[in-house]
């Protein structure tokens, strides 16, 4: 599960206990990828008090891709710090639960009652390819961990009818050879998540399910199928070999272990939406691409930092002598 991950840099302004300081290196932009620990950047921010708080950016992508790269002065932080927050609470069964049920239609319908019938048919026929394709994806290593392509396929695609078009879109957008191929890694964000439950650190979050779900939830339904047949031109274009996908995983690892938060690239991390915004788009779809853009951008970043900023604040103001490590998505901060 990969909610989301936002800019929180402007929050800090609201810490009231100092200015937070970033663990830099120089060269992160074209930097070479050579573990040595003191040649790491670090996106690790210190929050001045006694004891100390921690930022920490995580990314939503296997962990064992990442860990070696991540200074010893993050993990050391980590184990320092009496409790730690995240984003949601990973490990709670109900944060599974609500996220999926956020995502379901209303009770009785399903995708086929919803969507224009030639969209519907492409969007059976791709997850039709993608179920084809995906035990050539699987690695040998999943299959040696007992991780088979048709548990995996409906793991994430089982009950596809019944979602949302706005997840079945997202849905979409995660079906993919290299997504499909760090199945069964936790992301960052889980793996210290369990870490944190299994040196028994006080855990919390700053966010509700519904605060994540709701915002999308709000598009309208012309943005929805219009987002929605975007991805799958995208996935069609893909599979015939005519597009090429500008920003891959992999790019978002290299940029994140180089510790380069200014790349444009980190902030393709910061949603798991893609973006439509297109210059070859007709000025009517151009506009419906901006619209949504400006609105997610208002309710997932900008309103969404203002809350978490706040609450934040208020746990350092009421806990004063807490040591706590904050694991955001290294795009939000």
């Amino acid at each position: 599960m990969s909610p989301w991950s936002w800019f929180l840099l402007q929050t800090l302004c609201l810490l009231p206990t100092g200015a937070a300081q970033r663990h830099w290196a120089p060269g992160a932009a074209n930097c070479e990828l050579k573990p040595q620990q003191s040649e790491l950047n670090s996106f690790l921010w210190t929050i001045k008090r006694d004891p100390p708080s921690y930022f920490f950016g995580t990314i939503h992508v296997p962990y064992t891709r990442v860990w070696d790269f991540i200074p010893d002065n993050s993990k050391e932080a980590f184990l320092q710090s009496s409790t730690v927050y995240f984003e949601l609470d990973l490990t709670d069964p109900y944060t599974i639960s609500a996220l999926t049920s956020c995502q379901m239609l209303p009770q009785g319908k399903n995708l086929q009652d919803v969507l224009p019938k030639d969209i519907y048919c492409r969007l059976k026929r791709h997850l039709e390819y993608v179920k084809l394709m995906m035990p050539s994806w699987m690695t040998p290593d999943q299959r040696g961990k007992g991780l088979y392509a048709d548990y995996l396929f409906n793991a994430i695609a089982g009950n596809w009818e019944r979602k949302r078009p706005v997840w079945v879109m997202l849905m979409v957008n995660s079906l993919t050879e290299v997504d499909i191929k760090s199945r069964g890694v936790p992301v960052l964000d889980l793996f210290l998540a369990q870490e944190a439950e299994r040196l028994r650190k006080q855990t919390g979050a700053v966010e509700k399910v519904e605060e994540q779900c709701h915002p999308l939830n709000g598009l309208n339904f012309s943005q929805v199928i219009f987002a929605l047949n975007q991805t799958l031109l995208q996935q069609e274009s893909l599979r015939a070999g005519s597009l090429q996908i500008p920003y891959t995983t992999e790019d978002l690892i290299k940029h994140y272990n180089c510790g380069d938060l200014s790349s444009v690239i980190l902030s393709h991390d910061s949603s798991q939406v893609p973006n439509f915004i297109n210059a070859t788009l007709p000025p009517q779809e151009l506009i419906t691409a901006q619209e949504i853009d400006s609105y997610l951008r208002r309710e997932l970043i900008y309103k969404r930092n203002e809350r978490i900023g706040k609450r934040v604040k208020a746990l350092l103001e009421e806990f004063p002598d807490k040591g706590f490590f904050f694991a955001f998505g290294a795009a939000s901060q």
